[in-house]
């Protein structure tokens, strides 16, 4: 059975950081692209970061350039975000997502519609 598991979410405060973990089962994420979204409140769902099949491509929304790392350890089938210098508008669930192709360049890595599969998601709160 197919399945995407995100963990590492919670409560932190402005200027924290959190690392954020996508575990795959059920398949190998070895030939997928993988990104990582996020939707708050009344907002549309918006593309975060996304990292090649290979990790030697890798982009990054404007909002979280310099603070946000992606990485992937496809021996553990599971794929990171590292998130730091938090800000209150980092506040989201944030969702990870297998893209159909090994690498999807820009703009299309982040439209939603170009994954496949969705994990649940985890919750970001930054407030002090």
């Amino acid at each position: 059975q197919l399945q995407l598991v995100e963990s590492g979410g919670g409560l932190v405060q402005p200027g924290g950081s959190l690392r954020l973990s996508c575990a795959a089962s059920g398949f190998t994420l070895d030939y997928h692209a993988i990104g990582w979204f996020r939707q708050a409140p009344g907002k549309e769902r918006e593309g975060v970061s996304c990292i090649s099949s290979s990790g030697g491509y890798t982009h990054y929304a404007d909002s979280v350039k310099d603070r946000f790392t992606i990485s992937r350890d496809n021996a553990k089938n599971t794929v990171y975000l590292q998130m730091n210098s938090l800000k209150p508008e980092d506040t989201a669930v944030y969702y990870c997502a297998v893209d159909r192709d090994y690498y999807t360049g820009s703009p299309y890595w982040a439209i939603p519609g170009e994954y496949d599969y969705w994990g649940q998601g985890t919750q970001v709160t930054v407030s002090s």
